[in-house]
């Protein structure tokens, strides 16, 4: 990627709009403000918590990344988005029950003056759910139009200088990609001609990348991984990324696989299964979207072991996944896993995981992270699929000529070496020695 423009701290405000104001986006906006205050600290957030070393080990050069690079300050972000439900933020965290009572009261007042924009939503592609506060329009096409002007007020209301899209509304039904998605041309007749081709989440997209706006999917849906929103982004100068926020169990997979590989450790099977009882789970419960969540889930395993290169190891390993919707768990998800292992000689050993993590905790400072960086990508001339973002996706786009890359470790160097390479700082590639007498 060329950088187009030196990187500078920004002035102005950011404003972060999100598709979706649920549990999700409502923890996400309630803990910054809360972090703004002093009432917490913004644990999770690489960008708020996180060091990156610059040169050798000796040289001692260790700063905090956002005073090593020009991200926007959490002083400068303002919040908005839009729902299918038309609670104000403080309602819709209350409803959500993520964060406890006495947290939320602290920025009550603030979360009661954020209100979500009516949706574009169509139940035909999450199932599970029913919209009351929703646009309505003649054609895919006009409702985009509506959210390009939603946008624009937004931006101009708030005294916004720059807006950044996060998607943290729910899963939508299975889909893959149709002659409808190839060029933007077939997409917008295809928009005009109300096709089920298009989804909603598509919609949103299209009205970001249509206005040059960064655009990140937290969602497994297709959305923006397709060929001709993917064209947009590049023609309109506007970074994308995705998909679906690498939380909880597949977060597990991807710290625990690399090592199993580094060991060369046999793997005969993983099984893994899911309870929650937020929103997220009862969209799950369908299995059109449950479907789309697989897909996510399931790629995981197969590009970090890679058995086309370890046949003995890794080849025919079983993997199944299975969420299942227990609405006393609320958003305090239990992700249990099983793990058969073969190690010398091929003598059997399991390994045994019990993660009771909070899915909205998890997701919400990967929400800030990304949105920061996409700002920074765009101010500095990156375009198109923002590859070095995987850290934090379970299924990460990718150039189409390249596998995804799902170890956590090699999307955090990756990520890291962008950065340095960004400000102008020798990349880290582990190979040097340093002695000593």
């Amino acid at each position: 990627m060329e950088i187009k423009n030196k990187p500078v701290k920004p002035k102005g405000k950011l404003g972060i709009l999100t598709p979706g104001m649920g549990a999700v986006a409502t923890t996400f906006i309630a803990g910054v403000e809360s972090v703004r205050r002093g009432l917490a600290k913004p644990i999770g957030s690489l960008t708020q918590m996180g060091t990156i070393r610059l040169g050798k080990r000796t040289d001692n050069r260790t700063p905090a990344i956002k005073d090593f690079i020009p991200l926007a300050g959490l002083d400068d972000l303002v919040f908005g988005g839009w729902d299918i439900f038309e609670d104000n933020c403080y309602e819709a965290a209350m409803k959500a029950g993520v964060l406890e009572k006495e947290l939320l009261y602290g920025v009550k007042d603030f979360l009661e003056g954020i209100k979500p924009m009516k949706a574009v939503f169509d139940q035909k592609y999450v199932k599970k759910l029913s919209g009351e506060w929703v646009k309505k329009g003649d054609n895919w096409y006009d409702l985009a139009q509506q959210l390009m002007d939603d946008m624009k007020n937004f931006k101009e209301e708030n005294g916004c200088d720059r807006l950044v899209i996060v998607w943290c509304a729910s899963t939508e039904i299975f889909m893959k990609p149709t002659a409808a998605h190839e060029t933007i041309e077939a997409f917008e007749k295809a928009m005009k001609e109300n096709s089920p081709e298009i989804a909603p989440s598509m919609v949103y997209a299209y009205a970001a990348l249509k206005m040059g706006i960064p655009f990140a999917n937290g969602a497994p849906n297709l959305t923006i991984d397709i060929p001709a929103l993917m064209a947009l982004a590049r023609e309109n100068s506007a970074p994308i990324c995705g998909k679906d926020f690498k939380t909880g169990q597949t977060l597990m997979k991807t710290i625990l696989a690399p090592g199993l590989k580094a060991r060369m450790i046999g793997l005969g099977g993983w099984f893994s299964t899911n309870i929650l009882g937020n929103r997220d789970g009862e969209v799950l419960d369908d299995p059109e979207s449950f479907k789309t969540k697989e897909e996510s889930k399931l790629s995981v395993l197969e590009h970090i072991l890679q058995p086309e290169l370890y046949p003995a190891l890794y080849d025919n390993f079983y993997h199944k996944v299975r969420i299942n919707y227990y609405p006393p768990r609320g958003d305090t998800k239990e992700g249990w896993d099983n793990i058969d292992l073969f190690g010398w000689l091929g003598y059997p050993m399991q390994i045994k995981i019990d993660f009771l993590c909070r899915d909205s905790i998890l997701a919400a400072p990967i929400v800030l992270d990304l949105a920061l960086f996409m700002d920074l990508a765009q101010r500095i001339g990156f375009n198109g699929v923002q590859e070095w973002l995987s850290f934090y996706y379970k299924s990460p786009q990718h150039a189409p000529e390249l596998y995804p890359e799902h170890d956590l470790f090699i999307q955090l160097m990756k990520l890291k070496n962008t950065l340095r390479y960004i400000q102008g700082e020798e990349m880290i590639t582990h190979l040097g020695q340093e002695y000593y007498d």
